[in-house]
Parts: C-alpha cells; structure tokens; sequence
C-alpha cells in the first residue's frame, strides 16, 4: 500500500516536473510559476502593480515571469530601461501577436503592429501627415482653443456650483484629434461621441485588467462567452462608426486635395493602386482608431490627474495663476511658444504627467532577435513589459520621488529642467506617436482654464483620493470638483 502510494506521489511530481515552466540558460530570475496557470496566482488581477514593485525589490530591475506557458521579461530602472529601448532599441522594438489587445483589434493599426517595413511605412505616414495637419503650428493651436470655449462655455454656466469632469475633458481630447482624423467636430451629447468616448474608456480598462490577464493565460477558454467579449462588442461598435465615416468621405473627398487624415490615405490608397502595398483600407481603420484612442484616453486622464492635484494644493495652483497673469497679460490666448516663458507652470504640468503615470506598463514590446540585457539572454519572440512607474519615481533620478512636488523639474535658479527618466511616452523609436499633440493640448487646455477659473476642493467631499482606477491607461476616480470664476475674469 505504502509503495502504491509513493510510486503514486511520484507519477504526480514526474507529470509535474514535465509542465514545470522551465527559464532559458541566462535567462532573468523570478519567481516560481505553476504549470500551464505560470505566475499568475502570485499577483493582483485588479492592480498588479505593487505585485511587480515588489517582485523587483527580491529579483532586481530585470526579472522574469510566466503569463501562462508563455515566458515574459519585466524591466524596471533607468539604466535596464535605457538599455533596452535606446540602446538596443530595434532588439527590443517588437509587439507580442497573441494578446488580447491584438485578437480584439483584428490585427490592424499602427500601435499593436509588430517590428518591420509595414509598420515603419504607416508610423512615418502618420507622423508626416499629422505634421502636415498642423502639429506644432497655430493651426493646431487654433483647433484647440477652438474646441476649449464649448468647455469654457459649460464651466462659466456652473459658476459657483460643483461638477463631475469625468467627461469633460475626454470630449475635448476626442473632438480634437477627430478634426485632424475626419474633419469635424461632434456635440458632445452626439451618439457618435458618447459611445466611442464609451468604448475607448470600457476598453482601456478591461485590457490589463483581470478578464484580459487570464485571456491571455489561459488559452482554453478565449471562446468561452465571459466578460471579456464585451470588448469584442466595442472594437466592432467603433470599426463601424470608422467605417461608416470613411464611406461618408469617398463621396465627398476631392482627390489630392486632402482635408484630414482620412483623406491623405486615400490619396496614398490611390498612389499605390497598381502596387503591392501593406496601405488597405482596413489599416486605415486601424490607424484612424489607434490615434483616435491615443488621442483621447491619455490626455483626458492625465488633465483629470491634474486638476485633482491642483485642487488639493491650492498655493501651487495659485502660483501658476500668478505666472500665467503675469506672462499673458493683455494677450487674448496663449500660445505653445509660451511654455518658454512660464517654467513653474511647465513644471507642474510635467509633475501631474510623473505622479499621474497615466501608462504605467507603456504598451508591451517584444524581442526581434536574440540578445542580451543587463547581463541576462533573452531569445528572440520573448514578450517586454517595460514598467515605465519604475522609472517616474525612482529614488536617486529625482529630488522628491514619492511627492507631488514641481521642484523636480526644476534647477537651483528657478529654470524649468527635464530629467533624463521623464519617459511618460515611453522612449526609443516605439514612443508614443501623439506625443506632440497631447504636450500642446496639456499646456494650452491647463494654461486656458487657470487664467479663467479656480478649481476648489468640495468641503463636503473628505480628502481627496489619488489611487488610480487601473488599466492599460490609470485614471482617477470620479470626483466632483467647484468652479469659481477668477476676480481678473
């Protein structure tokens, strides 16, 4: 009986051992991960964020984990971060293929697509066409103090009473990259608005969410009807809407004489007619809603971080005002060109961006080859999640790591620096692609509305809380906020 039962205990450890996720030679550390289940037992599904810090402290700023049967690679720190995404960028500069992400977007865009000609073709296309439709010119500049007087509008109507921002800000950050995508704006009580502002925000939070972490773990039940598919339903929701607006534009568009992106694309569509070319109009649809979704959910968080931070430090908020006065004084709007002369301000928007981390886990890369980091072997298909909290508030990088404090972005004498581990839009030839578009929006939006209105801290609201709600994007939690026209206004 007793034999029975060892040679039993031994059948069991031998099927084990054979399932036993086993590291590479030279491969990162990490902990322990279970058959077929991998690490994910050992972390937060809701918010694994502390899960990783922790992990970083026992195994280093370069550690492994198992999502599944499938191995990944955590970087943390400046130095491995660098590494990885400047120094070896093209190494690192890969997308894993078989992610939630990936199957809910069916393949398309720019931001999923992996390393190689196809994707180096419509990143620079959508970089020059988005310069061409006014980034960094007064022409953008225009599109958003255009859109900002329907916000102005609203808050001056709610003067002296308190508000819920939740929406206000991602209406403003989508109405303005669907002037450079479509060409027009939309009310914000539009169907067209309210459900792809509803999408875009439901989506970012189920994609690192728990339902995705085991999608992406357990590859048997992808089919099963759970909450997930939700997401599916979304992608489909907005790839109709794209799609319908594009329709709308083949009848309309005059050829070579493009209005807006869409209509630069069917220009190239039309060049390349008679070539063999990655340019479709599924990728159209793909990129338009990558930079309408990058347009809109960072920006808005980030704004909504910001003027949570400035009601809970109203002298910091104060002093901003005194510098944009002084600055703007008898100019009707604010220009980009004048960050240069309000370096407080600068520095308080950038310290919203660190202490907001509005995407903590950047968007994962992969490897293109094998090669090495800090040491370790790390083969060639190897999923990359580069912790970019990590970086935003590491001990010896900045004055003031775990503070809301905008001397860290500046010098002894006052001036407005930039630290070298300032990568809320990642780094290397992956970073974000509306990084220009969304500094112009945070300045300006930030700037407009101080000068115009105090932002006070309800008494009856208690302290206020900055755990982010999280997801691929962190957001606040929905908070009411009181709106004082200024005196000078």
């Amino acid at each position: 009986m007793w034999a029975t039962i060892i040679l039993l205990w031994l059948c069991v450890w031998f099927i084990i051992l054979q399932f036993k996720c086993r590291r590479p030679k030279n491969f990162p550390p990490g902990p322990t991960a279970l058959p077929l289940l991998g690490n994910i037992l050992q972390m937060s599904l809701d918010n694994p964020l502390k899960d990783f810090e922790r992990l970083r402290k026992t195994y280093g700023n370069v550690y492994s984990l198992y999502l599944g049967p499938k191995p990944l690679v955590m970087i943390n720190g400046m130095k491995a971060m660098k590494e990885a995404l400047v120094t070896r960028a093209s190494d690192f500069a890969g997308r894993p293929q078989d992610l939630f992400v990936n199957h809910t977007t069916e393949g398309t865009g720019v931001i999923l697509a992996d390393y190689g000609p196809v994707w180096r073709d419509h990143r620079r296309f959508a970089l020059m066409t988005l310069r061409n439709f006014g980034l960094g010119k007064t022409s953008m500049e225009d599109r958003i103090h255009g859109e900002l007087q329907y916000t102005i509008k609203e808050l001056q109507e709610n003067n002296g009473k308190t508000l819920c921002p939740q929406h206000m800000f991602h209406n403003v950050s989508s109405n303005i990259i669907c002037q450079v995508l479509f060409g027009k704006r939309y009310n914000y009580q539009d169907k067209f608005m309210t459900e792809i502002v509803r999408c875009f925000t439901e989506n970012s939070k189920m994609a690192n969410g728990p339902w995705a972490m085991l999608y992406d773990s357990l590859p048997m039940i992808r089919s099963w009807p759970l909450p997930f598919r939700k997401a599916f339903e979304n992608v489909k929701t907005v790839q109709k809407m794209a799609t319908d607006l594009m329709e709308a534009h083949k009848k309309i568009r005059v050829p070579k004489e493009p209005q807006d992106f869409v209509d630069c694309y069917m220009d190239e569509l039309d060049k390349r007619v008679d070539q063999a070319s990655s340019f479709s109009e599924d990728q159209l649809r793909g990129n338009a809603l990558d930079l309408h979704f990058a347009g809109t959910d960072t920006t808005s968080n980030t704004l909504l971080f910001g003027i949570l931070y400035l009601m809970a430090y109203p002298h910091i908020q104060e002093r901003c005002q005194q510098e944009i006065d002084q600055v703007l004084e008898g100019c009707d709007l604010a220009t980009f060109d004048d960050r240069h002369k309000m370096p407080y301000v600068q520095a308080v928007i950038h310290e919203v961006q660190r202490n907001a981390n509005t995407v903590p886990l950047s968007v994962f890369h992969a490897t293109t080859v094998d090669t090495e980091l800090m040491g370790y072997s790390i083969p060639k298909g190897t999923m990359i999640i580069p912790n970019l909290s990590s970086v935003l508030c590491e001990e010896g990088e900045w004055k003031f790591p775990h503070d809301f404090n905008p001397e860290n972005f500046l010098n002894d004498e006052g001036e407005f620096v930039k630290p070298e581990a300032f990568m809320p839009f990642s780094a290397g030839p992956r970073m974000c692609l509306g990084e220009g578009l969304a500094r112009m929006e945070l300045f300006l939006i930030t700037v407009t509305l101080l000068r115009k209105f105090k932002f006070i801290w309800p008494e009856d609201a208690g302290e206020p809380d900055f755990t982010p709600v999280y997801g691929v994007t962190l957001s606040p939690k929905p908070y009411r906020m009181k709106v004082q026209l200024r005196a000078t206004q």
